[in-house]
């Protein structure tokens, strides 16, 4: 296989019918590493802001178990990403997902907002440092994959282009991005977890090429210190050149999902979907606020 076949593979595909299967090859053989990290920071971004970080902040789910949530929230959005909506795996990832947060007084926006990131955050992280952009059958694809992802979790009001979700996000953070104190701990939280998967004496050195990767209304939001224009040129022009260096190798021949990723470690034993994720009980620690609507989308 030659390096730009399976991308010929997919042009040749509806990016609409074929939404999942396009979405699929795009995540697992295209680009695992590059959405890892995309949706890594999807998620974290969200923390800033406050409704959304300061729920985080009092489930304290991402303070005080951070590796857990982190795994479990990858291996969910995984399982539907390796076997499709309607697989058994799906549909009881979508229903742990569904149940999870209608425990907690979400409003749309923020879901909304939520899923924006998922839509927006990958194009830009690969347009950027990927081996090659992104086709528009892509990006397509992902905008369906998400829109259905959405319409199963009862969202409402949903994007129907990638240039809408954009435009959404856009608008969002620049509504809503500030200052929280149970925010910021949760970000830091987040950022102790990703130093903790190296060696302990690379962790100040790890933080700072984080926050080089961040965006300035970010690095705002959270209050914290930029790097300067220095170091932070040199850690994008590292990972660019990681991207210039990949489209070098042969390309991949077997899928790689994020349950393999070896970021992934409270499951040495293996894991039953049904029991991934919270279970937060009213008016306990794990479940500040209960939702009025127990309806389940599946």
């Amino acid at each position: 296989m030659k390096r730009y076949e399976r991308l010929g593979r997919i042009r040749r595909m509806d990016p609409v019918e074929q939404a999942s299967e396009i979405y699929r090859l795009t995540v697992a053989y295209e680009f695992p590493w590059d959405f890892t990290r995309a949706l890594e920071l999807a998620l974290y971004r969200t923390y800033a802001v406050p409704s959304i970080g300061g729920l985080l902040a009092r489930t304290a789910e991402l303070t005080g178990r951070s590796q857990k949530r982190y795994d479990d929230t990858s291996l969910l959005l995984d399982a539907v990403v390796e076997h499709g909506f309607d697989s058994e795996e799906g549909r009881t990832a979508v229903r742990r997902i569904n149940r999870m947060h209608r425990s907690y007084d979400i409003s749309n926006d923020d879901m909304r907002y939520v899923l924006s990131t998922f839509v927006v955050m990958p194009k830009r992280w690969i347009d950027a440092y990927g081996w090659r952009r992104l086709s528009r059958h892509e990006i397509v694809a992902s905008t369906v994959h998400y829109r259905t992802l959405g319409q199963r979790m009862g969202i409402k009001d949903i994007p129907t282009s990638y240039e809408q979700f954009e435009a959404c996000l856009d608008s969002y953070e620049q509504a809503h991005f500030g200052w929280d104190e149970g925010a910021r701990a949760v970000s830091d939280a987040t950022l102790d977890l990703m130093a903790s998967w190296y060696p302990r004496p690379l962790a100040p050195v790890l933080r700072t090429v984080t926050l080089a990767l961040l965006d300035e209304p970010l690095l705002r939001a959270f209050r914290y210190t930029p790097p300067g224009p220095a170091v932070r040129a040199l850690v994008r022009r590292a990972v660019r050149a990681r991207g210039r260096a990949v489209r070098l190798f042969p390309p991949r021949r077997a899928p790689h999902y994020a349950r393999q990723n070896w970021e992934i470690k409270s499951y040495p034993e293996g894991y039953r979907l049904e029991r991934l994720g919270t279970r937060p009980v009213p008016g306990l620690r794990g479940c500040p606020v209960r939702h009025g609507d127990d309806s389940a989308v599946q």
